[in-house]
């Protein structure tokens, strides 16, 4: 596993937040799968899959924008003592009437957990499992990240006490940084994942054309420890068109921009895990036709994609 990739060093140090995680009593979870017929959106003409799951009320611009989302949460912490990885936090929604997509989320090169925890919620509260993990050692690279997030993917599968609300055949990874190289790692050697979001990524090899994950990358306009221009944008050109790809660039970010609270990082995020983990369309006319980007009060200075109908030998996964 993770053979290809050769060991890294870091360009910089990242430094890192501090950051309680509270633990949520845990309710038990009856398993009920839902299987809707889904509503066609937005610019692309797209057959609906049989298997799709509309979970929560119709999306608005300003549904995918709100801080907090139509599910109450409740989160659980996971002890470092557990096997393959430093622990974490869990946040998942308490309405167990379905069954949820599972995320797992890692932090850049000295960081903690702590720092991508307002993902948690904010994912969690629109209809995920989302699972922010600590690492082995701060000063894991890549490749040992992404070995570390298959693992914790397992444990929400199996093990956690989560595991009954979570779909084993619905899973994504998101990550910053050198968790951002990690999640490319992961998805090039676990192509059963649904989605995968780079974060501001950063890894020495530039070339993920066996990756058959559909991944959006986050780069940063600003970022001078992984600049798009190195790191973002060579890894976007090599991932294959098809099942599908995008990239955004944040308009003046810096790399620490998924270290706090960013409504852009959000909405997108919540729109490609929506339409890939759960094959809802509701979410594509978030994403199609690519967002804006260059022009006068827009949040993103670059936007490129393939994954819409129609796109350049992209499409969609059904």
């Amino acid at each position: 596993m993770f053979a290809k990739h050769a060991t890294e060093q870091p360009e910089a140090t990242i430094a890192s937040e501090t950051a309680s995680a509270a633990r949520g009593p845990l309710r038990a979870f009856g398993r009920i799968a839902a299987a809707l017929t889904l509503a066609v959106s937005g610019t692309a003409a797209v057959a609906t899959p049989a298997h799709a799951d509309e979970i929560g009320p119709d999306p608005s611009e300003d549904s995918i924008e709100a801080r907090t989302g139509p599910f109450d949460t409740d989160e659980e912490s996971v002890s470092s003592l557990v096997s393959g990885f430093g622990g974490g936090t869990i946040y998942y929604p308490e309405d167990d009437s379905h069954t949820y997509g599972g995320v797992v989320v890692a932090p850049g090169y000295t960081a903690s957990s702590s720092t991508m925890s307002w993902l948690g919620p904010r994912l969690a509260s629109q209809g995920f499992v989302v699972f922010t993990i600590d690492t082995n050692t701060r000063y894991d690279q890549p490749n040992s990240r992404g070995r570390q997030m298959d693992d914790a993917l397992d444990y929400l599968t199996d093990d956690s006490d989560v595991s009954d609300i979570v779909d084993e055949d619905r899973l994504a990874v998101m990550g910053h940084s050198m968790g951002g190289g990690g999640t490319l790692a992961v998805s090039e050697d676990r192509p059963g994942l649904k989605a995968a979001i780079p974060l501001t990524p950063w890894h020495s090899d530039k070339t993920w054309g066996s990756v058959d994950v559909p991944t959006m990358i986050i780069g940063a306009e600003n970022d001078s420890i992984a600049s798009v221009s190195r790191h973002s944008i060579p890894f976007y050109e090599s991932l294959p068109s098809s099942p599908g790809k995008a990239y955004l660039e944040l308009d003046g970010a810096s790399h620490f921009a998924p270290n706090t609270n960013n409504t852009t990082i959000a909405k997108y995020s919540i729109s490609w895990l929506k339409l890939y983990v759960d094959e809802d369309q509701r979410y594509e006319q978030f994403l199609c036709p690519a967002p804006e980007s260059g022009g006068w009060g827009s949040d993103l200075s670059d936007s490129r994609e393939t994954h819409c109908s129609g796109g350049d030998g992209g499409g969609w996964p059904w």
